[in-house]
């Protein structure tokens, strides 16, 4: 894949321990969020980005989620599973597969997209459009619990009125 061609993204069937290995190696921790405890969903909408050996390059995912948001029930469009392999950062695909996923995720409704992500990749994030969720983020886990989520919360509009609403915020889910 040449550099300067942007290269295409494609709708994943599926996004497994196998694909996500191609892209981030076989580590106990690829996302590096083993520390938090917490317990994931899978993304249920997968795209890629190969390169032109086949080899799976890049990876976002997508997921709704219910949200509660000053005491008003909301659906969001969870972001999450980036991932890029190291021998492919710095050609944007990051930014191309992300924004293949927010493409697709203005199709399906909700007006917002939220992520969670370790503290060094908020720039990353702000330079694709997201922007810093202030205060708490509530989040379920096995057994009822509910936990303030220890990773950064960020969102995006999917439409151009959407502003984030005011009031504490509470993931009626785990997280993605």
């Amino acid at each position: 894949m040449a550099d300067h061609l942007t290269p295409a993204v494609v709708r994943l069937a599926e996004y497994g321990r196998a694909e996500q290995a191609e892209i981030l190696g076989d580590g106990p921790d690829p996302y590096g969020v083993a520390h938090t405890g917490l317990t994931f969903l899978p993304k249920e909408i997968h795209f890629g980005v190969h390169g032109e050996d086949g080899r799976l390059l890049a990876h976002t995912g997508l997921r709704r989620l219910p949200f509660t948001v000053g005491g008003v029930d909301l659906e969001v469009m969870g972001v999450g599973g980036v991932a890029v392999a190291a021998d492919a950062r710095g050609r944007g695909l990051a930014r191309t597969v992300v924004g293949a996923a927010l493409d697709h995720a203005r199709t399906l409704g909700p007006r917002y997209a939220l992520l969670f992500c370790r503290p060094p990749l908020v720039a990353l994030y702000r330079r694709l459009g997201f922007r810093e969720l202030a205060g708490d983020v509530h989040v379920e886990q096995p057994e009822g619990r509910v936990v303030v989520m220890p990773l950064r919360t960020m969102w995006t509009p999917l439409h151009e009125d959407a502003a984030w609403p005011e009031g504490p915020v509470r993931l009626r889910s785990l997280p993605m």
